[in-house]
C-alpha cells in the first residue's frame, strides 16, 4: 500500500496507459481523481476501479487541453479529498500527418493538449503542493518519439521532447518545494487503440529488440515508481520503456 492516503490526478485515464496507471494507484491505497475527455469513458472507468478496490476512485470529465480545467482539476481534488500528492499528466493526442501539408489547426491542437494541458495543469498543482509544504511528485507522459524521429508525426514528437525539458526546467522551480519531476517515455504498447491496427502487435515484435511491444501493465509499473517515495531523490529524468527500441530504433514499413 505505497500510496495510502494519497491523493492523485490521473488525465487521459478512461482508457489505456492512464486508466492502468489510475487503477494500480488505487489498488495500492491512493485517492485518485480520474479524469478523461469522453464522460462515459470516465465514468465507466472510475466504476470499474471503485469495484476492484480498495482504494477509491471518482470521475471528472473534461478537456485537459484547457487552462481553467487544470485548475478546475487541482480544485476538485483537494475539496473532495482534502490534498493533493500525484499528478500524472497523462493526456495527449497524436495527430498523424505530412510535414508538407500539416495544418494549422493539427499543429496547435497537438500543442495545446499535450504541452499547454501539461504546463498548466503542472503549474496549478505545483502551487497547491508549494501550500501544503509537504512535497510531492509530478510525472508526465513523454515518447519514444520526443527521442527518436517517427515518419508523419512531427509535431507530435516536438511536443514530447518538449515535455521532458520542461521537467528538466521545473528542476529548477520546484525542488526546493520536495516537489519531483519526471517523465515516463512509452515505445509502442498494446492498448485498445493500437490493438485496432490489424498488424500492429505483429509488427512491433518484429521491431522491438525484447521480442514484444509493451503491455499498459509494463508502463504503469514505471510510472507508480517514479511518483513514490522510493523514487523521491529521482527528478528531471526520463525513463523510457521500449524494449530497447531507441537503441536501434528501426521504423516500422
Amino acid at each position: 500500500m505505497r500510496f495510502a492516503e494519497k491523493v492523485a490526478i490521473v488525465t487521459g485515464a478512461g482508457q489505456g496507459i492512464g486508466f492502468e496507471i489510475a487503477r494500480r494507484l488505487a489498488s495500492e491505497g491512493a485517492q485518485v481523481l480520474l479524469n478523461d475527455v469522453d464522460t462515459r469513458l470516465a465514468d465507466e472507468a472510475s466504476a470499474r476501479i471503485r469495484d476492484q478496490g480498495p482504494g477509491t476512485c471518482q470521475p471528472l470529465a473534461g478537456d485537459s487541453g484547457d487552462v481553467a480545467f487544470c485548475q478546475a482539476l487541482v480544485g476538485e481534488a483537494v475539496a473532495r479529498f482534502g490534498r493533493l500528492d500525484i499528478v500524472v499528466a497523462n493526456a495527449g493526442i497524436t495527430l498523424f500527418g505530412d510535414f508538407l501539408t500539416y495544418p494549422p489547426e493539427s499543429f496547435f491542437r497537438v500543442m495545446q493538449v499535450n504541452l499547454g494541458g501539461t504546463f498548466f495543469l503542472a503549474q496549478a498543482a505545483a502551487r497547491q503542493l508549494q501550500q501544503q509544504g509537504s512535497g510531492g511528485a509530478l510525472l508526465f507522459t513523454s515518447s519514444v518519439t520526443g527521442h527518436q524521429a517517427h515518419k508523419q508525426l512531427a509535431a507530435y514528437g516536438m511536443s514530447k521532447a518538449a515535455l521532458e525539458m520542461l521537467a528538466k526546467s521545473l528542476v529548477i522551480e520546484l525542488s526546493a518545494y520536495g516537489i519531483t519531476v519526471n517523465t515516463v517515455a512509452p515505445g509502442a504498447t498494446l492498448t485498445a487503440r493500437t490493438q485496432q491496427e490489424p498488424t500492429y502487435e505483429a509488427t512491433w515484435q518484429k521491431l522491438t529488440p525484447m521480442g514484444r511491444p509493451a503491455t499498459v501493465a509494463d508502463i504503469a509499473q514505471a510510472a507508480l515508481f517514479l511518483v513514490s517515495d522510493d523514487a523521491r531523490h529521482i527528478t528531471g529524468q526520463s525513463l523510457v520503456v521500449d524494449g530497447g527500441w531507441t537503441s536501434i530504433s528501426p521504423g516500422p514499413e
